[in-house]
């Protein structure tokens, strides 16, 4: 198979943590060709068909073997790139239709260059290219939005831009947490507890005078056990999750934020959950989803670009990176999997 990755700059990953990387260890140690491309640089040209500059890569022997600090540079003086674990091979502008499979890895935020990258992805996938995830549902299932469709398994939730309402919410719920729409990592993620301390500033830097959506949320004390990130991978579980422990008095339990991840086995409630919503979401076009759940709740479903593979496989031996590549191939050769 030729696979190419849609991601951010291969300079910029830290191989150390990074998922898509072990996704392309995978994929080469699987035997197929590793190729790679910016969301800039996809484009279509009317009357052909949705192309990408893209570079062929081969990665270095150290990274091969898994072995994360592949420095000094293997490369020959010369023949490798700024970031030492890969080389390209090639350069080419290639159609989406001569990969057997396209990933779209781009990490958030999902602003309105990401919104245009996901309808070329959608033209290039009528047009018969394999992408995953499918296009149309990266658009429609906003990571935070998405948890609305399913209350029986979410805290109790409110989406607005009313300050009134936000209000009233923390009034009735006394300990909250306020978080925007479009952030990651655990930024601009705020609790309020009983006093209310600080809740009409945090609604100004928010809420910006009713110009941006806000979702608030009942406080979970479980939080103080992780927040563990589920991956369903073409509607199946991976039966480890990743418990992200706040430190240091934070609230927030994200890596990005300074958490700790502990590999844990799914719980009772979270088998319940995954299996209910994998079926569901893989039907819809969605190969790899993370799940992040606080107790007995579902708080975000994340479709864009799941993390956590190295660190569940580092701690429990099961490999998520060959059981993402087993699935990929499979919905590769499936033709039912073509968007329409």
């Amino acid at each position: 198979m030729k696979i190419l990755f849609v991601a951010d700059p291969l300079e910029s990953f830290n191989i150390k943590k990074d998922t898509t990387f072990v996704m392309m260890r995978q994929a080469q140690q699987r035997g197929h060709g590793v190729y790679a491309c910016e969301v800039g640089q996809l484009s279509r040209t009317s009357g052909s068909q949705v192309s990408a500059h893209v570079q062929e890569i081969e990665l270095a022997q150290q990274a091969q073997q898994g072995v994360s600090d592949a420095r000094p540079n293997p490369w020959p003086q010369g023949q490798g790139p700024h970031a030492p674990w890969y080389r390209v091979t090639s350069h080419s502008k290639r159609q989406l239709t001569e990969f057997d499979a396209v990933v779209m890895r781009k990490d958030p935020p999902f602003d309105v260059e990401y919104f245009y990258a996901t309808h070329l992805l959608g033209l290039a996938a009528r047009e018969g290219a394999k992408v995953f995830n499918n296009p149309q549902a990266l658009r429609d299932h906003p990571e935070k939005l998405s948890i609305l469709d399913y209350p029986q398994f979410t805290p109790a939730t409110l989406v607005t831009r009313s300050a009134h309402d936000i209000r009233e919410f923390h009034r009735l719920h006394q300990d909250i947490i306020l978080k925007p729409l479009d952030g990651m990592g655990g930024r601009g993620i705020y609790r309020v507890k009983e006093d209310g301390l600080n809740l009409g500033s945090l609604i100004e830097t928010l809420n910006g005078d009713g110009a941006q959506t806000v979702m608030v949320q009942k406080f979970i004390p479980a939080i103080e056990l992780g927040d563990k990130r589920i991956l369903i991978i073409a509607g199946q579980a991976v039966p480890f999750a990743l418990a992200r422990i706040p430190q240091g008095g934070e609230v927030r339990g994200n890596l990005a934020a300074g958490g700790k991840g502990v590999a844990r086995p799914l719980s009772a409630r979270d088998w319940e959950i995954a299996q209910y919503l994998g079926p569901i979401l893989w039907a819809k076009g969605l190969l790899l989803v993370g799940l992040d759940v606080i107790g007995e709740h579902l708080t975000e479903i994340n479709v864009t670009s799941p993390t956590c593979f190295q660190e569940i496989t580092d701690q429990t031996g099961c490999d998520v990176s060959e059981l993402f590549l087993q699935a990929l191939e499979l919905a590769a050769s499936d033709a039912s999997r073509v968007e329409p």
